[in-house]
């Protein structure tokens, strides 16, 4: 038996978005920015995605901005809003349990004399709505928080935040990281006062190297790419047509029948951890049901370094991370979980299991049997 537990870090396509990819690239292929039927047939599919893709989160079409992916998206909600509203002011303020795409631009305005302030977490990873508070002043232009934590899979009150924002300093910003969340959560950016709200196609059974940050009309912003003035001057360079249009079909069809996709998936969670407390030396980082997201749950195994337990389990055909894979693939130790608490000799014996909509209760048996087999032999061995 083969189980991806790793969907965290990419998903496989819907066959749908398989056919539309392939269909943008073989039939309909032409530059959207041409003026022939061509073009215009490329133009089209665009615009679609973005009907798509609002229509999931009840905003304008005109406020979805195609990116490469999640990464671009923060850095272009973060250093586009900075450069554009600086003489607003140069506070910002986020969290310490941030991707690397929030954290190293933040640290690059940092060195150009922005002032950012990172509010700590709780045992779960859940900030304190009192610290935010406290944090906010009249020059902070923007606060960004991410909405599920990508490795343990703490779920942030966005809705309590950007109500808290917006009493506190009608003027601060508010950006969501919503790549782990976008696809599980029913995300509708108006009412929870988000003002950015970056997503990435590939974690919701989508294409690679694509994905969009929405952009409230309101929003002042600078664009990072210059050049002929696509997407409204905002990301200038010819639209990655095919891969714009897989996004769309992957969003609509992740939509469609969305609560029980999310109930399938917490399921899996859920069974996941009931089993993992029968396993010695085994701790769980993420919360069952609807206090953690229902995609990840990170545990944490006494004795046995994460990278040995990782190839353990791919050579038994079971795919998991040690980290975020979209950081780097080189083994580093999280300051998420060092942020949480895990204790000094868990930091690098932790691994993430992620789900998706294709995954079953069978794989989940099998991998734990798995476990229930390996641990002991790897702690051995670990001892010589």
């Amino acid at each position: 038996m083969e189980a991806y537990f790793d969907n965290s870090a990419t998903t496989r396509v819907f066959d749908s978005v398989k056919d539309i990819v392939v269909k943008a690239m073989t039939e309909d292929y032409g530059n959207p920015s041409a003026k022939h039927r061509k073009g215009m047939e490329a133009e089209q599919y665009v615009r679609q995605a973005a009907a798509r893709v609002a229509k999931t989160l009840k905003v304008k079409e005109k406020e979805i901005l195609f990116t490469s992916g999640g990464t671009e998206s923060n850095n272009m909600a973060l250093i586009g809003t900075a450069m554009a509203n600086h003489r607003a002011g140069k506070h910002i303020i986020s969290t310490r349990i941030e991707h690397a795409s929030v954290y190293n631009p933040l640290a690059f305005l940092e060195e150009q004399g922005f002032e950012v302030t990172y509010l700590s977490v709780d045992g779960h990873g859940h900030i304190s709505l009192e610290e935010l508070e406290a944090a906010i002043r009249p020059d902070t232009i923007l606060v960004s928080i991410m909405y599920v934590n990508n490795e343990i899979g703490a779920v942030e009150p966005v809705e309590d935040i950007g109500a808290l924002i917006r009493r506190k300093n009608p003027a601060t910003l508010f950006h969501v990281d919503a790549i782990q969340a976008y696809g599980k959560f029913v995300i509708r950016p108006k009412k929870a006062m988000i003002d950015l709200l970056s997503v990435s196609a590939h974690k919701i059974h989508g294409p690679k190297g694509v994905g969009f940050l929405y952009i409230d009309e309101r929003v002042k912003i600078r664009p990072l790419v210059y050049g002929g003035g696509q997407q409204r001057d905002l990301r200038s360079g010819t639209e990655n047509v095919p891969g714009i249009a897989g996004l769309g079909v992957a969003a609509e069809e992740m939509y469609t029948g969305h609560q029980e996709k999310m109930e399938h998936i917490t399921s899996l969670k859920d069974h996941m951890i009931d089993r993992m407390a029968g396993l010695e030396g085994v701790t769980v980082n993420s919360l069952k049901g609807n206090l953690s997201a229902p995609q990840v749950v990170s545990a944490s195994f006494a004795g046995v370094r994460s990278e040995v337990l990782l190839h353990a389990l791919e050579d038994k055909g079971i795919y998991v991370s040690s980290g975020s894979a979209c950081s780097s693939n080189h083994p580093a130790i999280s300051g998420t979980l060092k942020a949480v608490g895990v204790k000094q000799d868990l930091l690098d014996s932790t691994l993430r299991f992620s789900f998706g909509v294709f995954n079953t209760r069978e794989e989940v048996d099998y991998c734990i049997d798995t476990l229930k087999e390996l641990l002991p032999v790897l702690r051995r061995y670990s001892r010589r």
